[in-house]
């Protein structure tokens, strides 16, 4: 099926490295060359972000007093990196007593629950270990914005709370003793797409400047950190957890992967982009979201993601690389669930919903009694790209609750979403949170055909018929020569990502050979001009028809046996040009 093609318009750009690059940036709405500078010194001061200050001083008098901290972070890449740069952050600012916890999420859910405040207390059913103090101070990293009955249970055992979160709050904020959220109502901080270890980080900046004030690092006799040497950590989780890619997060992005380019960086990411294949010195930031950012997810979607944290705490790239190797192993684990998963999802669709591309339904709901909790997101989003839909996959919870991981499509908010039906239907939804594109719910099991009724109603509300059109953006053609350094220049120029898409460009081949790799990949031999180049179109199991097809592809760099090679990714073996539209 031929699928639409719309090019974006660009203008001239004074400054730009190249003409190749002017045209990228201004069709990425970049208007002057100041804002595709990515030097730390454009960096937004932390000087807006409300409950910041206040933040600083709790943890200072903390620190000042060494009482225990707990850090408390979310079971996913941003929560993990997250956690270990607050452990890094804390340790290196002199505090003695720092410890991390992450919740399981099949035994207690997500955020700080009740369940885990109790854990960390050693109180309730949980047996403390001998010798076992609860800590003074509990932290939430990338959560804690909607757990007020987790909070409320910490400071009634006397435990003071500190959250930085950048999920989207409720209608009520939790009685947490300071919140630090760029997303919560008052605070001016200018960009309000911080993943969760941006904002950790932040936190951090305020902390170190709260305690060279109090005199605190010649008292201790410590040198204050460098935090940018945590930018490689910064870099990865904003990479994973697939948040936009303002100016300031291509900012700490760029700067941790130079970091890590240089060989700057922890011996776990270093282990984890060996394990991955990708050569560090030419980093770019897809390699951080297709390499590194799915091992680590793996900890925590199918075991415990402590794994991931204690390979990003390694002292040593021994430690790094056999922590890697258990990533690696849990994410070949992850894949065969995810294409099992994947296959049942689809045989749902066609059996439940008779369901096409240009089907009846804008909001699908997908359910199985066998489904793993752990990779119903991969799978929501999978079912998302095929369809252009929005998804929510469930999978059983125990205690007759489903659990539902959702992804959404331009021109829908899926937490408002959420929200909307929350509102019109209370007590259907358990809870619920996330953000604009992604969000995490709990239902009870016998509302799953109620609620997944609703949510098509509510999606059907909000998307017009032009929102739901599969449309591919494209850079349009490219007329250089497409050399080993062009491509190089593309890929590592900035930080691409959400909101800043990697470019795509279109171009007419001919396909000179083709054969299917790996079961499900097609490998392409395709001519262009003068110029042939190998090509690879992932998960398309069938050869094309025809000689000569207009397709869509993103430029990559192979390399086999040492040697690299101009490869392009196929993402549509055939789109057509809509010069109608712009």
């Amino acid at each position: 099926m031929s699928q639409r093609l719309v090019r974006r318009q660009t203008q001239p750009l004074p400054g730009a490295a190249s003409p190749l690059l002017s045209r990228l940036f201004t069709g990425r709405g970049i208007q002057t060359s100041d804002e595709i500078d990515c030097s730390l010194a454009r960096l937004l001061l932390p000087t807006t972000m409300l409950g910041l200050v206040a933040a600083g001083k709790l943890l200072a008098d903390c620190i000042e007093q060494q009482q225990r901290i707990l850090i408390v972070g979310d079971f996913d890449a941003d929560g993990a990196t997250s956690s270990a740069l607050m452990v890094h952050g804390l340790t290196a600012m002199g505090a003695l007593h720092v410890n991390y916890l992450v919740p399981n999420r099949f035994e207690y859910g997500y955020g700080l629950t009740p369940e885990i405040v109790q854990l960390a207390a050693g109180t309730g059913a949980f047996q403390p270990e001998a010798g076992h103090q609860p800590p003074q101070l509990i932290i939430t990293v990338d959560n804690g914005i909607s757990s007020g009955d987790g909070i409320d249970l910490a400071k009634s055992l006397g435990i003071k709370v500190l959250v930085t979160d950048h999920h989207l709050p409720g209608d009520v904020l939790p009685d947490a003793d300071v919140i630090v959220n760029p997303n919560q109502p008052g605070c001016g901080f200018p960009s309000k797409n911080l993943a969760g270890v941006g904002v950790a980080f932040y936190l951090l900046t305020q902390l170190r400047q709260t305690l060279r004030k109090r005199g605190w690092f010649d008292h201790a006799d410590l040198v204050a950190p460098n935090l940018a040497d945590y930018l490689d950590l910064v870099a990865l989780g904003t990479i994973a957890d697939v948040v936009v890619l303002d100016q300031n997060n291509r900012i700490l992005v760029s700067e941790g992967i130079r970091r890590i380019r240089a060989g700057r960086c922890r011996p776990g990411i270093t282990g984890l982009l060996e394990i991955a294949g990708v050569r560090q010195s030419q980093l770019a930031s897809r390699d951080l979201a297709f390499g590194i950012g799915p091992r680590l997810n793996a900890a925590g979607r199918l075991d415990d993601m402590a794994l991931g944290i204690e390979c990003l705490l390694s002292p040593s790239i021994i430690d790094a690389r056999a922590k890697a190797a258990h990533l690696d192993n849990l994410n070949k684990e992850r894949r065969v669930i995810e294409n099992e998963m994947k296959t049942q999802a689809q045989a749902n669709l066609k059996l439940q919903h008779n369901l096409t591309p240009a089907g009846n339904k804008t909001g699908v709901c997908l359910y199985d009694d066998d489904w793993h909790q752990g990779v119903i997101g991969i799978v929501a989003s999978r079912i998302k790209d095929q369809l252009h839909r929005p998804v929510i996959a469930f999978a059983p919870a125990g205690d007759n609750e489903m659990k539902g991981s959702a992804r959404s499509i331009r021109g829908l908010h899926i937490r408002d979403a959420l929200a909307a039906i929350d509102a019109k239907n209370p007590g259907l939804i358990q809870k619920f949170g996330g953000h604009a594109m992604a969000a995490g719910l709990t239902i009870e099991a016998g509302h799953f055909e109620q609620f997944a009724r609703l949510f098509d109603e509510q999606a059907s509300s909000s998307l017009s018929t032009e929102d739901l059109e599969q449309v591919l953006i494209s850079d349009g053609e490219l007329n250089d020569k497409v050399t080993l350094s062009l491509v190089r220049e593309v890929l590592q120029a900035v930080p691409w990502g959400q909101g800043f898409p990697e470019p795509l460009f279109d171009g007419e081949f001919e396909i000179l050979q083709q054969r299917i790799v790996g079961q499900r990949h097609l490998k392409l031999s395709l001519l262009n001009g003068d110029q042939t180049f190998d090509a690879i179109a992932f998960n398309q199991d069938r050869l094309i028809d025809g000689r000569n097809k207009r397709m869509a592809y993103r430029l990559d760099i192979n390399e086999y046996r040492g040697v690299e090679s101009v490869q392009l990714i196929i993402e549509c073996v055939d789109v057509s040009l809509d010069s109608t539209r712009k």
